[in-house]
């Protein structure tokens, strides 16, 4: 096992952001490479979910993890959470993961000393979670300390984001009678379309797996799209619930819809995305605000203890989100700038109290 810490080459990164840490890890015996990085620690410990995904370059696992790490800082700092931010990537060979590459990650965190605490995430669940805890005692969600699966927390969430987006911008109290068009229905987004339709939702779904979209298509009764263009559809919300980078300058002029709100991590590509939504009349609620249920979930489990009062506290996001739209519009400012300043605003006042 080996862990280098702050490798130079990441310094000029155009993703790096003043991280404190960032970890490469290998293990030769179970094939593990993973990367951690530590954004930032000022409320507490870094807490942030392990990826593992097929990146077809080195290069491109190392800036999703640089920018996912970035953005649990915001989601922690504005979910009125006392963790910092971090997050990590196991890169993938495509293969299913053994046991002992989860092993061997958990040793990976357990050299962090605690300034990292890992749960799951995309490519990971809870198997992989109790098989990190058998090497390190830096990890939440496993099935002996919390509610299980964050996901349906994570939907819940959206889903509060999304009523609440729909109020503020449709002057509609429920989903009833709108369109709302999914794209990606892994675990949250899948989830997040239920409750859509049980709200009275008409769905428009896509994934690049066609057995799932199927299937789901004919539980909730949705109408079916091809992944690359439904953001292109007619649709009063478009929930984009897959992988990050699906706002940019080619897709936000195609886009047909009143509200963006959805369970991706980054969905701006750059920092003019927001102004490219707000100029065509978008309402866009920030990522890192609606999608925040997963990590409130594992982060206030031991507050929380059952799956009622969670969605209790997970649903406040919606009242979050509403008082964010509010104070942009008065202001004059995009919601992701507001929900940005209410972040760093929290953060400052951690590193005051702490100086």
């Amino acid at each position: 096992m080996t862990a280098t810490i702050r490798d130079a080459g990441v310094f000029d990164h155009p993703d790096f952001d003043g991280h404190e840490t960032v970890s490469f890890a290998t293990d030769a015996a179970s094939g593990l490479r993973a990367i951690v990085c530590v954004h930032d620690t000022t409320l507490g410990p870094a807490l942030g979910g392990c990826r593992r995904w097929t990146y077809a370059r080195n290069a491109d696992a190392l800036s999703d993890v640089l920018r996912l790490s970035a953005g649990m800082t915001l989601k922690n700092a504005a979910a009125g959470l006392d963790f910092g931010g971090g997050k990590a990537v196991i890169l993938s060979d495509g293969k299913p993961a053994n046991a002992q590459i989860w092993r061997a990650f958990g040793r990976a965190v357990e050299l962090l000393g605690g300034s990292y605490i890992t749960a799951e995430d995309v490519g990971t669940g809870q198997d992989a979670v109790d098989r990190i805890a058998e090497t390190t005692a830096h990890v939440r969600g496993t099935s002996g300390d919390g509610l299980g699966d964050p996901s349906p927390f994570t939907a819940q969430g959206v889903f509060a984001g999304i009523r609440a987006a729909a109020r503020h911008r449709l002057g509609a109290e429920t989903l009833d009678g709108l369109t709302v068009a999914v794209q990606g229905i892994g675990n949250v987004g899948a989830a997040a379309a239920r409750l859509a339709r049980a709200d009275g939702a008409r769905l428009i779904i896509a994934d690049i797996r066609d057995d799932a979209v199927r299937a789901l298509s004919d539980e909730i009764d949705a109408a079916i799209a091809p992944v690359a263009t439904v953001h292109t559809v007619a649709a009063d919300i478009f929930v984009p619930c897959a992988l990050g980078g699906a706002l940019n300058a080619q897709t936000i002029p195609e886009l047909r819809a009143s509200v963006v709100a959805g369970a991706a991590n980054n969905q701006l590509s750059d920092d003019e995305d927001g102004m490219r939504l707000a100029r065509r009349g978008i309402l866009y609620a920030p990522d890192f605000v609606i999608n925040a249920g997963g990590v409130i979930s594992i982060a206030l489990a031991e507050r929380f203890r059952t799956s009622d009062a969670m969605r209790g506290r997970v649903n406040e996001l919606g009242h979050v989100l509403g008082a964010i739209f509010d104070e942009a519009e008065a202001s004059g400012s995009l919601p992701v700038d507001v929900a940005i300043a209410r972040a760093r605003a929290r953060l400052e006042a951690g590193a005051k109290s702490a100086a």
